[in-house]
């Protein structure tokens, strides 16, 4: 509860050097991150965040957890990392700590291509997949 009442690193980065956004089409979650790298390290994150309370308090967890880390070292982040850090969800709403891994990967993947920086083929995977189901929340 403390992440939702008291978020941290909430808001936009402008001129982000990676943006990643994602949704749910069930639930109507939208997720927006906005990465600063310096030397491949995250310098700086801040998050949007249209949801429930989970989804809310996930995005300021992930958060917190990203910043300061190599590229390599947050896009091994899971959202295990995420639900350790909340002390856990509700079962319901465990998809909002797979959303919040989401996001950060897709922001990622956004600063390594704008960059012309090497993208691995799981990172490929997950932005399509992502890529999907975001074209169906506008359906």
């Amino acid at each position: 509860m403390d992440h939702f009442k008291n978020p941290r690193n909430q808001g936009k980065i402008e001129n982000a050097d990676g943006v990643g956004k994602v949704g749910n089409p069930v639930c109507g979650d939208v997720l927006w991150f906005y990465i600063k790298v310096k030397d491949d390290v995250i310098e700086d994150i801040k998050w949007e965040t249209y949801g429930c309370a989970a989804a809310i308090s996930v995005s300021s967890m992930l958060s917190e957890i990203a910043k300061g880390k190599n590229i390599n070292e947050a896009l091994k982040i899971e959202n295990k990392d995420i639900l350790k850090g909340l002390g856990n969800l509700p079962a319901i709403k465990i998809h909002c700590s797979l959303l919040g891994v989401e996001a950060l990967q897709e922001a990622i993947y956004d600063y390594l291509s704008k960059n012309g920086k090497k993208i691995t083929e799981e990172l490929e995977k997950a932005h399509e997949k992502n890529k999907k189901t975001l074209n169906n929340l506008h359906e």
